[in-house]
């Protein structure tokens, strides 16, 4: 049950971070970020555990900012250009891709990511700790 749970806990938490991100950024969130958020974070969880052992934290960070970039390139494919929904939209922003993503925030997500590759492990642990101690046997 924790090994369902606990990363059940972090996608909440993360789509919560991210939602809140956005309102202090912008002003304003769409639901979608809450689940593009939860899946962004358990991603970056997933890349931090497989390798921090084998890569350095910059390259953490840059596979993190990366996959990030890639979710949010999908998502606003099929969110703001399939279904029109106009979540977001970088069109006027240099170095932009079809108005989805951008320089600027590529790099935004590289600094981002940082803390969740130093810290994502002690929260996935704290998590599963606090489960451990509220689950009967």
């Amino acid at each position: 049950m924790e090994k369902t749970i606990a990363p059940s806990i972090f996608f909440l938490i993360g789509g919560g971070l991210y939602c809140l991100l956005e309102i202090a950024w912008r002003g304003q969130s769409h639901w979608t970020m809450f689940i593009i958020g939860g899946l962004c974070f358990l991603i970056l969880y997933a890349i931090n555990h497989k390798l921090k052992n084998s890569c350095s934290v910059f390259l953490r960070c840059l596979t993190g900012a990366t996959a990030i970039t890639a979710v949010e390139f999908i998502s606003g494919c099929v969110f703001n250009l399939r279904l029109s929904w106009h979540i977001w939209d970088y069109s006027n922003a240099p170095f932009n891709l079809l108005g989805q993503i951008c320089l600027k925030y590529c790099i935004f997500w590289f600094l981002l990511t940082l803390p969740i590759v130093l810290f994502g492990d002690h929260l996935m642990f704290a998590i599963k700790k606090l489960l451990r101690r509220f689950t009967l046997h």
